[in-house]
C-alpha cells in the first residue's frame, strides 16, 4: 500500500484522493507499483493545473468570448468532477469559481460595453438622420449631395442596432435622400427647359443679328443691335454645349456690322474734319466784314460768304456750335446795323421820339419848379418825394434822348 497527502493506493491496485468529503475513487492500477499509480494520476491532475492556468491567461489577455470561455470552464469542471486525477480537487474547482466570476464580470462588463456603443451609434445615426433631413431642403444641389453621400459612407462604418431601431432611422434616412434627389432632379429638368427655352431665343436673336450685319442705315440698326444685346442678357444661359457657339455667331454679326460702320464713318470724319477747315477759313473772312461802316457792302460781302458756306458740308458735331457762332454773330452786327440805319431814316419814328422827348423834358421842368417851391415853403418832406419821383422822370428823358440820338440828333 502507498499514499501521499492526497491520494493512496490499496492492496487491490485502487487508486484513491483525498477530498472534503472523503475519499473518492480515482481509478484502478494493475500494471505496475502504487508509486507508479500515484505518479500517473499526480500527472493528470498537473495536466488539469496547467489546462486552468491556460484558460485563465486566455480569459485576461484575449478576446475570448464569454460562451466559450464557460464551455471551457464546464468541460474542465467535467473533469475534476470525476476525480480522475490526485492532487487538491478543491483548490482546482476554486479556481474554476473564480474563473466563472471574472468571465461573468467581463460577460458584463462587455455588455455594458456594447450597449454604450449601441447607445452612441444610435444617437450617432440620429444625427445624420437629422442631417440629412435638413440637407433635403438645401438648394446647394453640389455641397449637399457631396456631403449626403459622405454621410452615407459614415453610415456603413457605425455598427447596428436593434433590427426596429436602425430599420425605423435607415427609412428616415433613406427618405431624406430620395427627397433631395426628387428636388434636385426636378431643379435640373426646370433648368434644361429654361436652357432650352432660351436656345430658342438665342438662335432667333442670331438670325436676326446676322441678317442685319450687312444693312448700311448704321443708326436703326445700331439701336436694333443695342435692344437684342439687352433681350440676349435677359435670355438666360442656354446649355453649355451651345451657348458659345451662337454667343460667338451673335457676336460676330455685329462685329461685321460695326467694322463697316466704323470703315464709312472714319471717311466721313475725315471729309468733316476738310469741310471743318474751309468754314473755319469763311467765318473769318466773315468776321472782317466788321465793323460795318458801308452797310450795303457788308450785305453783299457776306451774301457771298454765306453762299460759299451753305454749300460745304457738314463738319464734326463736337466742333459746329464754335463755328457756326461766329458766323451768326457777324449775321447779328449785320442786322443791328439794318435796324439802326431804319430807326435813323424812319420818319414816324423820329416823330414818336421826338414827342416822347418833350413830353418828358416838360414833366422835368415842371417837377423842378415844384421842388423850388416847397423848400421855400419850408415843405421839406413834399420836396423829398418830388425828388425821387424826379430822379425817375430824368432816367427816361435820358434814355430818350440817346435814342433820338440814333436819328441823327
Amino acid at each position: 500500500m502507498s499514499s501521499d497527502p492526497w491520494g493512496r493506493v490499496d492492496e487491490t491496485g485502487t487508486v484513491y484522493v483525498r477530498t472534503a468529503d472523503g475519499e473518492q475513487v480515482v481509478g484502478s492500477w494493475q500494471a505496475g507499483s502504487p508509486e507508479e499509480a500515484l505518479a500517473y494520476f499526480e500527472r493528470k491532475y498537473e495536466g488539469l493545473v496547467v489546462e486552468i492556468g491556460l484558460l485563465e491567461k486566455r480569459v485576461k489577455t484575449t478576446d475570448l468570448s464569454a460562451k466559450d470561455a464557460q464551455t471551457a470552464i464546464d468541460h474542465i469542471r467535467e473533469q475534476v468532477d470525476a476525480h480522475h486525477a490526485v492532487g487538491d480537487l478543491a483548490a482546482l474547482r476554486t479556481r474554476l469559481d473564480k474563473l466563472v466570476e471574472t468571465v461573468e464580470a467581463r460577460r458584463e462588463e462587455r455588455k455594458q460595453q456594447r450597449a454604450k456603443q449601441s447607445d452612441e451609434a444610435r444617437h450617432a445615426k440620429e444625427d445624420l438622420v437629422n442631417e440629412a433631413e435638413q440637407l433635403a431642403q438645401s438648394d446647394q444641389w453640389r455641397a449637399a449631395g457631396e456631403r449626403l453621400r459622405a454621410l452615407v459612407d459614415t453610415w456603413k462604418s457605425l455598427p447596428r442596432l436593434d433590427r426596429k431601431s436602425d430599420d425605423e432611422l435607415w427609412h428616415r434616412f433613406s427618405h431624406a435622400r430620395s427627397a433631395f434627389s426628387k428636388r434636385r432632379k426636378a431643379h435640373f429638368a426646370a433648368l434644361d427647359a429654361q436652357r432650352e427655352e432660351a436656345r430658342k431665343i438665342k438662335e432667333r436673336l442670331v438670325s436676326e443679328a446676322e441678317a442685319l450685319s450687312g444693312s448700311t442705315e448704321w443708326g436703326p440698326t445700331a439701336a436694333r443691335y443695342r435692344e437684342l444685346m439687352a433681350e440676349w442678357k435677359a435670355a438666360g444661359r442656354a446649355q453649355r454645349e451651345h451657348e458659345d457657339d451662337l454667343w460667338n455667331r451673335f457676336r460676330g454679326a455685329q462685329d461685321i456690322f460695326f467694322a463697316a460702320r466704323s470703315s464709312v464713318f472714319a471717311e466721313r470724319d475725315a471729309e468733316q474734319s476738310e469741310n471743318l477747315k474751309l468754314k473755319e477759313e469763311l467765318a473769318g473772312e466773315a468776321e472782317k466784314i466788321l465793323p460795318v461802316t458801308d452797310l450795303k457792302a457788308a450785305r453783299a460781302a457776306f451774301r457771298s460768304v454765306n453762299e460759299r458756306w451753305e454749300a460745304i458740308g457738314h463738319v464734326p458735331r463736337d466742333a459746329r456750335p464754335k463755328v457756326e457762332g461766329r458766323m451768326h454773330a457777324v449775321e447779328r452786327a449785320i442786322q443791328e446795323a439794318e435796324e439802326a440805319e431804319w430807326r435813323r431814316t424812319n420818319p414816324e419814328a423820329r416823330a414818336r421820339a421826338e414827342g416822347l422827348t418833350g413830353q418828358l423834358q416838360a414833366a422835368v421842368d415842371k417837377l423842378k419848379g415844384q421842388i423850388e417851391q416847397a423848400r421855400a415853403q419850408g415843405n421839406n418832406a413834399k420836396a423829398d418825394k418830388l425828388e425821387r419821383e424826379l430822379e425817375g422822370r430824368q432816367a427816361l428823358l435820358d434814355q430818350a434822348l440817346k435814342g433820338l440820338q440814333e436819328f441823327g440828333g
